[in-house]
C-alpha cells in the first residue's frame, strides 16, 4: 500500500489536497480542461487500467492503438513523470483526452465540459491485488524517480517475513485510519467511493462496477459509448471488446500496463488474475460477516448493497 501523508491545503478552492509519496493532487490546478476531456477516477487495482483501454478503444474505434496505453492516458498525480513533461504531452494531444487518477472527486476539478467516470470494486478483491501487485514493485527505482529516501533500518534487525494474504488481508480489515490520509486503507477506499456515489445523480458524473464489467463487457463498452456520445460502427464492435478483454490486455502487457518509468518488475504480472471473488475466498464465513459490519459503519447501505452485488 502507498505511505500516505495527511492532506494538505486545497489543490484549488474548496478541493481536498491528497498527497502520497509518489502522487500529488496538487498538479490537477495547472490541468486545463478541454470540452469532452474524460477522467477516470478509481482506488488503486479497481479497474483503473481496464477502463482507460476502453476509453482508448471508442475513442480511438480500434484495437491497433497509436501509442502506449499510458502514454496516451496520462496519470495526472503521479511525480514519476515531471509535471512539465505531463502537462506538455497533453497539450500537444489532438484527439478526446482521457485521462487517469486514484484522487477521490472531491479532489479533481469537477468541470461540466468533463465526464468522470469512477469505477468501484468489490474493497476485498481490490485490497487482495494490492497485495500482489506490491511484490511487483521496484521500490527502490520509484524511490529514485520521485526523489523519496530510503527506509532507514539498523543492520542487525532482521528483515520480517511477509504475512500471508489471509494475515494481510484481516490487518487491512481492521486498520483503523484516516481515510484522507491513506486512500488504499478500507476506509479510504469507502471515502472516495462514497463521495463518487453522492455525486451519482449529476449529468458528468459515470459510477461503473468492476463485476458489470466482467459480467457483461460488450453493454457496459456499449453504455459507457452512449454516455460519452462516442458512435462506433457495429462491424467493429466485436474487435474492440475481444481487445478488451482480460486475455487479450494480459497478451499485449507490454503497451498497457501503466509502467511508463519502469517500475513494475514484470509487465505480464500486473495483469494477475482478472476476476472477482479471490478476496471472500481468502476470508472464514465469520470473518467475512466481521467485514460486512465494518463497513456498515464506513458507507451508506444503498452503496454496500451496489457495491457487494450476492
Amino acid at each position: 500500500m502507498r505511505d500516505s501523508q495527511a492532506p494538505g491545503p486545497g489543490a484549488g478552492v474548496g478541493l481536498v489536497r491528497y498527497r502520497s509519496a509518489d502522487e500529488d493532487s496538487a498538479r490537477w490546478r495547472d490541468f486545463e480542461f478541454r470540452p469532452g476531456d474524460i477522467v477516470i477516477s478509481t482506488r488503486s487495482k479497481s479497474g483503473t487500467t481496464w477502463m482507460q483501454m476502453i476509453c482508448a478503444l471508442l475513442v480511438f474505434g480500434t484495437p491497433e492503438l497509436p501509442a502506449p496505453l499510458a502514454e496516451l492516458s496520462p496519470w495526472v498525480d503521479w511525480l514519476v513523470v515531471p509535471r512539465e513533461q505531463m502537462l506538455s504531452g497533453l497539450a500537444a494531444q489532438t484527439h478526446r483526452r482521457f485521462v487517469k487518477t486514484h484522487t477521490p472527486l472531491d479532489g479533481v476539478p469537477i468541470d461540466p465540459r468533463a465526464t468522470y467516470i469512477v469505477v468501484a470494486r468489490h474493497p476485498l478483491d481490490m485490497a487482495v491485488s494490492l497485495y500482489h501487485q506490491s511484490d511487483n514493485l521496484n521500490r527502490d527505482r520509484l524511490r529514485a524517480l520521485t526523489g523519496a529516501s530510503a527506509p532507514s533500518e539498523p543492520a542487525a534487525r532482521p528483515t520480517k517475513a511477509r504475512p500471508s494474504v489471509h494475515d494481510w488481508l484481516i490487518g487491512w480489515i481492521e486498520h483503523e485510519a484516516d481515510p484522507r490520509a491513506e486512500l488504499d486503507s478500507l476506509p479510504g477506499v469507502l471515502h472516495h467511493l462514497t463521495d463518487a456515489w453522492g455525486r451519482r445523480s449529476e449529468p458528468n458524473i459515470v459510477l461503473v462496477h468492476y463485476d458489470d464489467l466482467l459480467i457483461d463487457l460488450d453493454s457496459q463498452m456499449r453504455a459507457l459509448a452512449a454516455r460519452l456520445d462516442l458512435p462506433v460502427p457495429d462491424a467493429v464492435w466485436p474487435a474492440l471488446v475481444e481487445a478488451a478483454s482480460f486475455d487479450q490486455m494480459r497478451a499485449h502487457a507490454g503497451r498497457l500496463a501503466p509502467d511508463p518509468a519502469g517500475i513494475m518488475k514484470s509487465r505480464d504480472a500486473f495483469f494477475r488474475r482478472g476476476s472477482s471473488g479471490a478476496g471472500r475466498d481468502v476470508l472464514t464465513d465469520a470473518e467475512f460477516t466481521h467485514y460486512l459490519d465494518r463497513v456498515a459503519t464506513m458507507a451508506p447501505a444503498d452503496l454496500l448493497a451496489w457495491l457487494h452485488p450476492s
